[in-house]
């Protein structure tokens, strides 16, 4: 069956929420579309019944290179939040429903009280207390899907893993800097082999709202069974990008990084808890260089700053670190120098 994208179709936005109940067959169904990520359609609708939003996943990312990808993600994302729902209740959107002819589903709209972290961050709003709750939070979700079978059976999306995480990131930052393939082709083979828990995937402050009851997780597309170290290495190295962006606010973003740190390691259970911590650290340098050399770099790291943050993650590989602790003092260390 063709795919429908719905931004081109208002009629299929109708029909799929008069097919889940939630609005009549002759009530106007409008979608108005909400600023997100590169990979996805996020529309706000209006009913009597309420307010909801609809997502829907695109197979070509909106980047300006060919990004294609499996748009059967977005069942995989479901699964995610339904799943996590259950584990931390509260902290992810709660599905209302599913269609899947144009491969979207309809969540709770969460309203302004809602604050995405990352516009906090880089506002200069910054509060280790999140971090702490979001380390918090990620932990109880490892902890409690660690080595699960009925999980791994479930989250075996290997494939679209490697095409929207492993390829633009890491094997695409190796393209870019030779010198490094073999070291940041080891961490894609090592990433891809390694599964022991529930993960995110996109696990940044974009992806994260912080709500009256604690942060919320959203946009769990890249949902996958495989290494906890690629959550982590993933969300703490926002912290090292904005600090390289905002050097006035580097001290308070690498508290966040520390207490995130202690927090999710606080449920590290299934494993030990120092070779999770290596893998993390020898993995954040290379996610770090991709942010920048791979194809989607952070759009705030312009000029100087950029080409700082390129130098410090390179030396950072090159010391194959084994400790988070010696990478936040090694990077706060080089931007006050």
């Amino acid at each position: 069956m063709a795919y429908v994208d719905l931004s081109h179709d208002p009629a299929a936005v109708g029909r799929i929420f008069v097919s889940l109940g939630l609005a009549q067959a002759h009530e106007d169904v409008s979608a108005v579309p909400l600023a997100g990520g590169i990979s996805s359609g996020i529309y706000r609708v209006d009913l009597r019944s309420g307010s909801y939003c609809v997502k829907q996943a695109l197979p070509q990312l909106k980047v300006a290179q060919e990004w294609k990808v499996p748009v059967e993600r977005a069942f995989a994302e479901i699964d995610y939040l339904r799943t996590v729902g259950d584990i931390v209740p509260g902290h992810v959107p709660r599905v209302i429903g599913q269609d899947t002819e144009t491969k979207s589903f309809v969540i709770e709209f969460l309203g302004p009280e809602f604050q995405n972290w990352k516009t906090q961050l880089l506002a200069g709003a910054i509060d280790a207390q999140t971090a702490t709750k979001a380390g918090d939070m990620l932990g109880r979700i490892h902890s409690a899907t660690a080595d699960r079978s009925d999980i791994a059976t479930r989250f075996a999306t290997d494939d679209t893993f490697y095409a929207i995480r492993l390829e633009p990131y890491l094997v695409e930052a190796s393209r870019r800097h030779p010198e490094l393939a073999e070291r940041l082709l080891m961490l894609v083979t090592r990433t891809a082999q390694t599964k022991r828990v529930l993960v995110h995937g996109d696990l940044s402050p974009k992806n994260i709202l912080v709500g009256p009851h604690g942060p919320v997780l959203i946009d769990a597309e890249c949902a996958w069974f495989g290494d906890p170290a690629f959550d982590m290495a993933f969300c703490l190295n926002h912290f090292l990008l904005k600090a390289a962006h905002l050097p006035n606010h580097s001290q308070p973003l690498m508290s966040c990084f520390s207490a995130m740190t202690r927090a999710y390691f606080a449920h590290v259970d299934w494993e030990s808890k120092g070779e999770l911590e290596a893998r993390t650290s020898s993995l954040l340098p290379g996610l770090t260089l991709a942010r920048v050399d791979g194809r989607s770099p952070v759009e705030y790291l312009t000029g100087r700053a950029r080409d700082r943050v390129r130098d410090l993650a390179i030396k950072l590989l090159h010391d194959s670190p084994t400790s988070l602790d010696a990478i936040a003092m090694s990077w706060g260390r080089e931007l006050r120098s």
